[in-house]
């Protein structure tokens, strides 16, 4: 790997930084030179499809490119439905939006993300709908790993997450960074997840709490559900968590969407509140004002790690070095190891139902919680 020096005489970016006296030792570096002149860069894209959890764990990109290039535009391009987790984010400047399985959608968008002029691309998803729209943009540079399906789409290619931090295993965060790190962006200090709470939603939070006998009350967040049954710890077993925080004086919220509210009432608990209806903002208002979070590992868990809400998150298919909380706070995965672990997740392929979450134990859990409430008290 090219030594700091080198990296920093080769960007004209950095030399700007280190006449300031910012880089040094201890300042964040990038992991390649620049792979173009940056300071004739001033419109710059971030492609990140998907979920709520790829979407949160894409705000350290978004953080460093912003420290990075503070007089530059950097703008995300999200699905509708989950766009609004990043209301009030500080290091966006726009936030695009396409339309889920709507052609129609799309064939607009790419004709705004041209005339948009990027300058720079960063595909951070590297599926077919995202590459398409990156290669759509017509930005000078496109940049996509070189495993991409259609990796011949973007002019830029970059190694492997593994080889540029020289490590076998790395997580969602550093495999996104590593992408802004190869093109000269500082990234070294691995930035934590990061979310906005609005004042609308705080305020609405604050009114929902009132209402429930706990403003002022110490309480525990529990999300017991999950997008598939390979990650979904049974709702009785997150009920026994519940009366555990309980009994230290916690008061209980359980939250989920709508369609799944079945879900608390199976967790038989005597709960405070149960809110089936919040909005992004919302949650994440209610999640930063919480004392802890237990859940499976969901998007929930990482809007929990990105207001440092001390957690509790429990693995069952999901590989953990992938997808653990991004957090400087106090968290704690749980899981039951298991030689077919990890695997896809979608269903599962050993045994008759997904024996990983579900041999997971109510008192491992239960004493996880315990150290994680010491640890952040």
């Amino acid at each position: 790997m090219n030594s700091l020096r080198d990296i920093v005489e080769s960007s004209p970016q950095l030399r700007g930084l280190r006449m300031h006296g910012l880089p040094g030792e201890d300042s964040p570096q990038p992991l390649a030179p620049a792979k173009w002149d940056w300071q004739t860069v001033r419109r710059v894209l971030v492609v990140r499809l998907r979920s709520i959890g790829d979407t949160v764990l894409s705000t350290p990109s978004l953080f460093a490119l912003k420290r990075f290039l503070p007089q530059v535009s950097v703008d995300i391009l999200l699905e509708d439905w989950v766009a609004p987790i990043l209301d009030g984010f500080p290091h966006v400047d726009n936030v695009i939006t396409i339309e889920r399985k709507s052609a129609t959608s799309r064939a607009r968008l790419a004709r705004q993300l041209r005339a948009n002029r990027y300058d720079v691309v960063y595909n951070l998803h590297g599926g077919t709908t995202s590459t398409l729209l990156t290669r759509a943009t017509g930005a000078r540079h496109r940049v996509g790993y070189d495993t991409y399906q259609y990796a011949r789409l973007h002019n830029h290619l970059s190694p492997s997450s593994s080889s540029l931090w020289e490590r076998d295993k790395t997580h969602s965060v550093e495999q996104q960074l590593a992408l802004l790190g190869w093109t000269g962006v500082p990234v070294s200090d691995r930035p934590p997840t990061i979310l906005a709470v609005t004042e609308e939603a705080s305020a609405t939070i604050a009114a929902r709490l009132e209402v429930a006998g706990l403003m002022g009350v110490p309480f525990a967040v529990i999300h017991p559900a999950a997008a598939f049954a390979t990650k979904q710890w049974a709702a009785s077993n997150f009920g026994r968590v519940a009366d555990g925080l309980s009994a230290q004086g916690l008061g209980i919220v359980a939250i989920t969407t709508p369609g799944e509210k079945s879900i608390i009432d199976e967790m038989n608990s005597d709960i405070a509140a149960a809110f089936t209806d919040l909005s992004l903002p919302e949650i994440t208002a209610l999640l930063a004002r919480a004392r802890m979070f237990v859940g499976n590992d969901s998007g929930i868990a990482h809007i929990a790690a990105a207001v440092e809400t001390p957690s509790v998150v429990i693995f069952g298919s999901s590989n953990r070095a992938h997808w653990r909380p991004w957090t400087s706070g106090a968290a704690e995965v749980v899981f039951e190891e298991m030689e077919c672990q990890p695997c896809h997740g979608y269903f599962c392929e050993k045994f008759d139902e997904p024996e990983c979450i579900k041999r997971v134990p109510v008192e491992r859990v239960i004493a996880a919680a315990e150290r994680v409430l010491r640890e952040s008290a």
